[in-house]
């Protein structure tokens, strides 16, 4: 879907892509874009593949992801998109709390990070500003970001998981079996497996409840 869409402020055309699998959320998404940015497109898709053959196909100057698309990591997405497109900024919109997913998100190649409560002002801020070339920080990840470098140590210990560990671990605290994962990340059920173990060791964990219990307990759920 395209419609028309320009940026007063810049005096230049922005041509955004939203990706997000609830159409509510998506159509809102692109009635905010409309309304604040003037000139451009605003084109929306519900899924990975879409979203990959649309940046394939013609050029964009924003997207804006989703990170819980169904059938792929969003995490995952954002690192292909960063691979074919490495000039094209990816603002990260989702209801996962920023101190678990920011510093991965932007570590990813994110250009931001916002909450879906984001009020829509500072999203249309912060689609003007990654358009331009900036990164976009709230002052709470800012914040978060400075306590990463002052203190690497004082973590806990998911964020020493490696990003597929830690969507995994995710998934695991959501009550998903094996097989579910599997199927959502696009992986072996093998693979998912190998994964499961390392992350019980390196938590230090047994059982697959202790596993579920730490991730309920650290809000990664």
């Amino acid at each position: 879907m395209s419609r028309a869409a320009t940026d007063p402020s810049a005096g230049t055309a922005i041509d955004i892509i939203v990706c997000d699998d609830h159409p509510i959320v998506r159509q809102g998404l692109t009635r905010i874009m409309l309304r604040a940015i003037k000139g451009g497109r605003v084109r929306e898709v519900d899924n990975a593949q879409s979203l990959l053959d649309l940046i394939r196909r013609a050029p964009s100057d924003v997207v804006l992801l989703d990170l819980g698309l169904p059938g792929r990591s969003g995490l995952d997405v954002l690192r292909q998109i960063k691979q074919e497109r490495p000039n094209l900024p990816v603002l990260v919109l989702t209801v996962h709390p920023a101190d678990q997913y920011a510093l991965r998100t932007l570590r990813a190649g994110a250009a931001g990070f916002l909450s879906k409560k984001t009020a829509a002002e500072e999203l249309v801020r912060a689609v003007r500003m990654v358009a331009g070339g900036q990164r976009y920080l709230t002052p709470d990840i800012a914040n978060r970001l400075a306590e990463f470098v002052e203190h690497p140590t004082d973590r806990p210990l998911h964020e020493g998981l490696s990003d597929r560990e830690f969507e995994i671990l995710c998934l695991i605290g959501e009550g998903m079996e094996t097989a579910d994962i599997a199927t959502t990340l696009c992986l072996s059920v093998s693979t998912v497996g190998t994964y499961r173990g390392r992350i019980r060791t390196k938590l230090g964990l047994k059982t697959e409840a202790q596993l579920i219990h730490y991730a309920v307990r650290n809000g990664l759920v």
